[in-house]
């Protein structure tokens, strides 16, 4: 085992928490179908008219396009799982209520919640950056296959409040709002290019290489990788 010390532990979700499908077959599907009737019946929301104005503007329809022409630019952004913020303002707003419902549940990996808890348990304060939105993340783990795991988390950042994954600025708007040196800061995450950025930023970094996800065989290059939590502890200086 792999032994660091931190005072932040911040985690992305898909490939990391949960099984890629989880994102790609269960939310996207579940989505998918509900992406227009919740634009049609929320006119008045400046949440969702805002995000349906970003949608006219990114993908160059005019102002009178209709809730189909909308849609089939969210579907073909879906299709090419493009990180797009209105899309996942969306997107997130329909898992809130599908949690809430009890239609969706969170598959998390065994060894997910046993390693957050020993983590914080510990004194270490967790966070999330993920490109789900925050409204997303947050209905994400209210219902998941070890229950309500919200009260773990301390802050959540997505590409709205921090910007894209890949990008070392990001990473350091997070420490900034974290009030904490990027060497004190671990990021966890499945994709190397993600965990370039942080380490560009000075974070240390952890490559999760679970067998069977898109990045199992990648190669993580300088940073450390392990196949499960398990494999690495985190602990206060």
């Amino acid at each position: 085992m792999t032994a660091l010390t931190a005072r932040w532990v911040v985690v992305d979700i898909e490939g990391t928490l949960t099984p890629t499908s989880q994102v790609h077959v269960v939310l996207y599907d579940y989505a998918r179908p509900r992406l227009g009737p919740w634009i049609d019946a929320h006119p008045s929301d400046p949440v969702v008219t805002e995000a349906v104005a970003q949608i006219r503007s990114l993908g160059g329809l005019p102002e009178t396009a209709g809730t189909a022409e909308i849609v089939s630019v969210l579907h073909g952004w879906m299709d090419a799982d493009q990180k797009i913020a209105p899309l996942k303002t969306l997107q997130g707003l329909i898992w809130q209520r599908g949690y809430a419902e009890g239609d969706l549940v969170t598959e998390l990996f065994p060894d997910v919640v046993p390693a957050l808890r020993s983590w914080h348990d510990k004194g270490l304060d967790l966070a999330v950056f993920s490109s789900g939105s925050v409204a997303g993340q947050v209905a994400a783990f209210s219902r998941t296959t070890d229950g309500d795991i919200t009260s773990l988390f301390a802050t959540h950042f997505d590409t709205v409040n921090a910007g894209p994954k890949r990008e070392a600025p990001s990473y350091r708007a997070i420490a900034s709002a974290l009030g904490a040196a990027a060497a004190e800061i671990v990021f966890c995450s499945d994709v190397p290019a993600e965990l370039d950025a942080a380490r560009a930023d000075g974070w240390q970094t952890v490559g999760l290489a679970r067998p069977g996800e898109p990045f199992a065989d990648a190669d993580f290059g300088p940073h450390l990788a392990v196949r499960t939590f398990a494999e690495v502890s985190v602990d206060l200086p």
